[in-house]
């Protein structure tokens, strides 16, 4: 006796694809200075850092952004190393509020 197919019957809809998951939840986005920023979400940190937008710190399991740019001096990776966890709501106050990364 044959197996069961495992494929997705005709009959069902097509499943859309996750971008978030194909790209690994980075978007880019125009950040302080003018600069292109990766951002990723974050949802619940493992340890504490400070918000260099309003420099209070992220408590440890808040849900937060991670952002860093590729456009540095000194390359890629230097942009990587300097990246930097920020309140969502300040990331998303920072062109109002003249923040400098």
């Amino acid at each position: 006796m044959g197996r069961k197919s495992r494929k997705r019957p005709y009959h069902q809809g097509h499943v859309p694809l996750n971008m978030d998951r194909i790209t690994g939840g980075v978007r880019t986005e125009t950040g302080p200075g003018g600069l292109t920023f990766n951002v990723r979400n974050i949802p619940s940190g493992q340890k504490e850092y400070r918000c260099p937008g309003c420099q209070q710190i992220i408590a440890i399991g808040t849900p937060h952004i991670v952002a860093w740019t590729e456009e540095t001096l000194w390359g890629a990776q230097a942009g990587l190393e300097a990246r930097r966890h920020w309140h969502s709501a300040c990331w998303r106050a920072r062109d109002t509020r003249g923040y400098s990364f």
